[in-house]
């Protein structure tokens, strides 16, 4: 059922596009994709393990990005957020966002963009994005209250080990990251849209994702089960792979300029 295409080459040129996903790219009218990490590496965004640097590098990422640890000591998580803030604000959206916001504004079709990243460059690619699933890190809103906040981080040009947060508007309590922590639920909302998204598409492409962090991890399947053409786009395999009726092994900066460009 899954059909392994081997390396892709290094331009779009040399992208050899999966059997079947170039004309149900051509027919499809309503397409998901579902993105992680890998969408964002070849923009330069170090993965969640790898932002360790410097003096974070004696903490475990998974201790750090918790209610606990935010309650033990806000100073210290604000200050490994706003690093991770300054880290995202220093990159740029790679060729595989910006060829996902021009499929977007194609005629005819309907395409919808999930993703467990928390970073915002979909958008900045110019790209509508239907579900954060994981929150984003800009969506900052207060600890207390969970009131929305006109806060923002500041600009840390190295890492420091303590930063006090801003208050909030409201009530005065601090504010915190607008990312989903180890222990909280998923945006009810967002995770609603993502597996209606997904269960109504006819295509959809899992880009970039190891299929591991439930529960978006069940998108894949949900979807296929409702009948869609599920397609994994990654260099590796993973918890997807078997899941794909057609995987394409390239990266989402080498495989999603050469689809949309083929689609003329």
């Amino acid at each position: 059922m899954t059909a392994h295409l081997g390396p892709a080459g290094e331009g779009a040129a040399r992208v050899e596009i999966p059997g079947q996903l170039l004309e149900r790219a051509r027919t499809a009218t309503r397409v998901c994709i579902l993105s992680g990490a890998g969408m964002s590496a070849e923009s330069g965004i170090p993965t969640f393990r790898d932002v360790q640097v410097g003096l974070w590098e004696r903490f475990d990422p998974m201790e750090l990005a918790t209610p606990e640890a935010w309650r033990a000591d806000p100073e210290q998580a604000w200050a490994w957020y706003a690093w991770r803030a300054s880290l995202v604000s220093g990159a740029q959206p790679n060729a595989g966002h910006l060829a996902l916001a021009r499929w977007q504004q194609r005629d005819g079709v309907e395409l919808t963009i999930v993703t467990q990243n928390v970073d915002d460059l979909h958008e900045r690619a110019g790209a509508q994005v239907l579900a954060h699933l994981h929150g984003s890190l800009y969506a900052l809103r207060c600890s207390e209250c969970e009131a929305p906040s006109g806060a923002a981080y500041p600009q840390v040009d190295e890492p420091v080990a303590h930063l006090d947060p801003p208050a909030c508007e409201e009530c005065g309590g601090a504010v915190r990251p607008g990312v989903v922590w180890f222990g909280e639920a998923l945006p009810e909302g967002a995770f609603y849209d993502a597996v209606e998204a997904a269960q109504q598409a006819e295509l959809v492409l899992v880009v970039g994702t190891s299929g591991l962090v439930h529960p978006a991890a069940t998108l894949p399947y949900l979807a296929a089960a409702a009948g869609a053409h599920v397609v994994e786009i990654n260099p590796r395999e993973s918890e997807v792979s078997e899941t794909a009726h057609e995987v394409w092994r390239a990266t989402a900066a080498q495989a999603l300029p050469a689809l949309v460009d083929a689609l003329g």
